[in-house]
C-alpha cells in the first residue's frame, strides 16, 4: 500500500481531503485513479474510501506553490463523482477554497504574520485569482471565532475571500451568449459566467415557487428532466459544446426572497439541488442582480438600483456577497467578496494500492492548468 499524506478539512459548506500536489502522482490519469480510490467513488456510500456519499463531501483540493507572478498558491479543485467512477476538474469550488489559505499556511507554503495573513491564490481550474484573508494571531492559524455561516453548525474564525477577476471563468465572457436574456424551450434564461458558468431561471417559469426544499425538487423527476434539457441547450449556446457529461453550467432557480434577503435561489450541482449554495454560484447570482435586463434583475425590479451587498437566500439560510464596482464602470471588472469559515478536522495519511498509485512517481513542481 502507498501512504499519501492529507488533511481532511471543512471548507465553507463542503468537506474533503486537501493534498500537496507533490504527494500525488505526476501523471494526471494516475492521479485521478488515486483520487477515485481514496474517495471510494463508484459506490453510493463511498464505503471503501473517505468520501461522504454526497457531492458536497466528495471534493478534493490539491495545493502547490504557484509560478504565477501575482499568486503564491495554486489550487486545483477536483469533484469526485459519488456513484460514477469519474472526476471533474472543470468547475471551481468556492467553499473548498476557504480551506486553501489555512492549509497552505500550515503546510509551510505561505509565511504567517500577525494578526492576519493574506494568501493570493490562483485557481487552476479557471486561471482566476482570489485573495484569502486568514486569521493568524501570533503567527498561527486560528479556526476559532464567532463568525457563523448558514449551513454549518456553530461558529468559527472568518475567512474573507475576494474574487479579483471572476468574470468569464470558463468561457472568457461574463455573458457567453452576448445577451442578458435568452429563450430556451420557451423559457427565459440568463447565461452568466462569473466565478462559474450558470443558467439562471425564474422558478415560476418552470412551475415552481423557488422556495421548495432540495429534496422536494430532486424528487420531481419530470421537473429535473426539463431542467437538464434546458441546461444542455444553454451549454451549447454558451459555446461549451455537449455538456451532457459535464457538471457545467449549473442551473439555478430564482425567486423573490421570503426571509429578508435580496433574492432566493435553488442551485443545482447540476443533477441534485445543493443543500445550501455554492460560493461561486452566489457570486454569479449577485452579479446578475445588478446588471440591467437579466432574469435576476427583473425579479428585483427597482430595488436592484444601487445594490452593493446581495443576500442570497438558500435552503439553509443566506449568503451575503459584497460587490466592489470598477472605477470605470465595467461590470466585467466587478470584484466580489464573501465571508466563509473552515475547520481542520484531522491530518494523517490515506492508503491506496501500489498498483493504483503506479510507477509514474509523485509530482514535482507547481500545478499546471
Amino acid at each position: 500500500m502507498t501512504r499519501i499524506p492529507c488533511v481532511l478539512m471543512r471548507g465553507g459548506t463542503s468537506r474533503g481531503p486537501y493534498f500537496l500536489a507533490s504527494d500525488l502522482p505526476a501523471d494526471e490519469r494516475a492521479r485521478d485513479e488515486v483520487l477515485l480510490s481514496v474517495m471510494g467513488s463508484g459506490h453510493e456510500l463511498e464505503i471503501d474510501g473517505i468520501g461522504g456519499g454526497n457531492p458536497l463531501t466528495s471534493k478534493v483540493a490539491i495545493v502547490s506553490p504557484s509560478m504565477h507572478p501575482e499568486a503564491q498558491i495554486d489550487y486545483l479543485f477536483v469533484q469526485v463523482l459519488v456513484t460514477e467512477r469519474r472526476v471533474d476538474t472543470a468547475p471551481n469550488c468556492g467553499n473548498m477554497l476557504a480551506g486553501v489559505g489555512p492549509f497552505a499556511i500550515e503546510a509551510g507554503l505561505v509565511p504567517a504574520v500577525s494578526p492576519e495573513t493574506t494568501v493570493r491564490i490562483r485557481n487552476v481550474n479557471t486561471g482566476k485569482l482570489i485573495e484569502a484573508v486568514v486569521q493568524t494571531p501570533n503567527g498561527r492559524v486560528s479556526y476559532e471565532g464567532d463568525t457563523s455561516i448558514d449551513g454549518v453548525p456553530g461558529t468559527a474564525a472568518p475567512i474573507r475571500l475576494t474574487f479579483l477577476d471572476a468574470a468569464g471563468a470558463k468561457t472568457g465572457r461574463l455573458f457567453p451568449t452576448g445577451r442578458h436574456v435568452d429563450t430556451v424551450q420557451g423559457c427565459e434564461i440568463t447565461c452568466i459566467d462569473m466565478a462559474t458558468p450558470m443558467v439562471l431561471i425564474a422558478a415560476a417559469s418552470l412551475g415552481k415557487s423557488g422556495h421548495e426544499t432540495a429534496d422536494a425538487l430532486d424528487g420531481d423527476r419530470t421537473f429535473m428532466a426539463r431542467l437538464e434539457a434546458i441546461r444542455r441547450e444553454a451549454g451549447a449556446l454558451m459555446g461549451m459544446g455537449d455538456v451532457t457529461h459535464s457538471v457545467l453550467p449549473k442551473p439555478v432557480l430564482l425567486a423573490e426572497p421570503v426571509h429578508g434577503g435580496t433574492i432566493s435561489a435553488r442551485y443545482f450541482m447540476p443533477h441534485a439541488c445543493h443543500k445550501a449554495i455554492a460560493t461561486t454560484g452566489a457570486i454569479g447570482i449577485a452579479t446578475a442582480c445588478v446588471v440591467e435586463g437579466t432574469v435576476a434583475q427583473r425579479l428585483l425590479g427597482a430595488s436592484a438600483a444601487g445594490l452593493r451587498t446581495i443576500a442570497v437566500e438558500h435552503p439553509r439560510g443566506r449568503l451575503e456577497v459584497a460587490l466592489q464596482a470598477d472605477p470605470q464602470g465595467s461590470v466585467e471588472a466587478l470584484r466580489a467578496s464573501v465571508i466563509r469559515t473552515a475547520k481542520r478536522l484531522f491530518d494523517g495519511a490515506v492508503y491506496v494500492s501500489d498498483a493504483i498509485f503506479g510507477p509514474a512517481g509523485r509530482a514535482v513542481g507547481p500545478l499546471v492548468s
